[in-house]
């Protein structure tokens, strides 16, 4: 972390506090504070965590393409999070800390995959460019 701007490092500790945050809260949710009472609380947990884990190694050593693409993973909870808060009264304060830690982790996820990758010089092309490249290419 120490070639990173000081607004990097923030944004990168942010998206650690928010995925490692909803990880851990939906492993505590599953298990401790509200669980299933007819299926296994070990099984949900696993099922609910398992998509995180999946980006977890990637977010931990910091690649700015593993924090964009965890992106898409992170919509699930937060549907799950609205929809919760929107039918269950008992559960709702659940559903805000989730909805909370997830979009944290959006936003930060968002924010240093963008700076992380100007500062490595990442660089997606914009559309128009590769089209008129293409258009040369096949004239």
């Amino acid at each position: 972390m120490q070639d990173m701007y000081p607004h990097t490092k923030l944004f990168r500790v942010l998206a650690l506090c928010g995925n490692v945050g909803l990880l851990v809260w939906v492993l505590m949710w599953q298990i401790h504070l509200s669980p299933h009472p007819h299926i296994s609380s070990l099984v949900l947990a696993a099922g609910w965590s398992i998509p995180l884990l999946v980006f977890l190694p990637g977010i931990l050593a910091g690649k700015p393409y593993t924090h964009a693409w965890a992106n898409f993973v992170l919509m699930l909870y937060f549907l799950h999070a609205l929809t919760i808060f929107y039918i269950d009264d008992g559960e709702r304060w659940l559903a805000t800390v989730e909805l909370i830690l997830t979009s944290l982790a959006f936003g930060s996820n968002i924010l240093y995959a963008r700076t992380r990758g100007q500062e490595l010089g990442l660089k997606l092309q914009r559309l128009s460019k590769v089209e008129k490249e293409e258009r040369q290419r096949f004239e």
